[in-house]
């Protein structure tokens, strides 16, 4: 099996050997937010390395595991890492787990990221609500030949992360007593930080969050109809924004900081998710 469609057909069935149950909402997890797959209740924990053709994370932060359970009676698929262009894989390979997730059933896909703050009303460990993006990674996802078994050819992207989801994304951080900012992630290729000219610029763009991630799961997941919830979490001010420089070890250490808040908000967000898809 060479093209791309068997292949994410004979992971998606191993992934169903494993478990008795169809995922509906799956979650991708960011630097620093693994932990979060602990909340899940009665795991299968899956290594990527066990899945046929999915590629391994070779990131600190990304554990590299597939968690597939229920939180609150949803039956869910969690995450622990991405992959990133950055590693050295290929567009197709980056968002290679996004379509298999969409043929495991899943109907809605919350992605998670450590991102750069570029809109200084943020702090750091503030946590957003991703409202669009603006992809400067170079390319596409969906570039090559169209198989019309995951999408059709041009697929609108007006309305990428579900306005419905941000609503209750909102909504529910207002009942925790806190408040949820929206707005654009501008994603770029890495692995080096931006400089300081790169941020001014994109400020002009309208970006207020600057990453490394997310934007091409997301066009996968659309082309493939999955609706999206995206939540980063600013693990750093962008470059230029304060006058100290930036590394991957305080992007851990802030994940790790706003971790229950970032919990407990996805632990009441699912079972209201779950209920927009019946």
């Amino acid at each position: 099996m060479t093209d791309l469609y068997s292949q994410a057909q004979s992971a998606a069935e191993y992934i169903r050997s494993k478990v008795s149950f169809r995922p509906e909402i799956a979650i991708i997890l960011g630097s620093g937010l693994g932990n979060f797959a602990s909340q899940v209740e009665n795991p299968t924990i899956i290594p990527y390395a066990d899945i046929p053709n999915f590629p391994q994370s070779t990131v600190v932060g990304h554990s590299g595991k597939l968690v597939l359970g229920t939180i609150a009676g949803i039956p869910i698929a969690v995450m622990q890492g991405r992959v990133h262009a950055y590693e050295g894989y290929s567009m197709a390979q980056v968002t290679f787990p996004t379509r298999v997730l969409a043929l495991l059933g899943v109907q809605q896909l919350i992605v998670t990221n450590a991102a750069g703050g570029i809109n200084t009303r943020y702090g750091q460990g503030a946590i957003v609500v991703i409202s669009d993006h603006i992809n400067l990674t170079g390319t596409n996802a969906a570039l090559g030949t169209n198989d019309p078994r995951f999408g059709q050819r041009f697929f609108d992207m007006s309305a990428a992360y579900s306005p419905a989801l941000r609503k209750l994304a909102i909504a529910e951080a207002g009942k925790q007593g806190w408040t949820l900012d929206e707005g654009v992630y501008l994603a770029v290729l890495g692995p080096s930080y931006e400089t300081p000219a790169e941020i001014r610029a994109f400020r002009t763009l309208g970006a207020d969050l600057v990453g490394m991630s997310t934007v091409h799961e997301v066009i996968v997941a659309r082309h493939m109809g999955i609706e999206i919830l995206g939540l980063s979490v600013v693990t750093n001010m962008a470059a230029g924004v304060l006058d100290e420089p930036i590394n991957h070890e305080e992007v851990m250490e802030i994940g790790r900081r706003i971790e229950d808040q970032f919990t407990t908000l996805l632990t009441a967000l699912i079972p209201q998710l779950a209920i927009q898809t019946k």
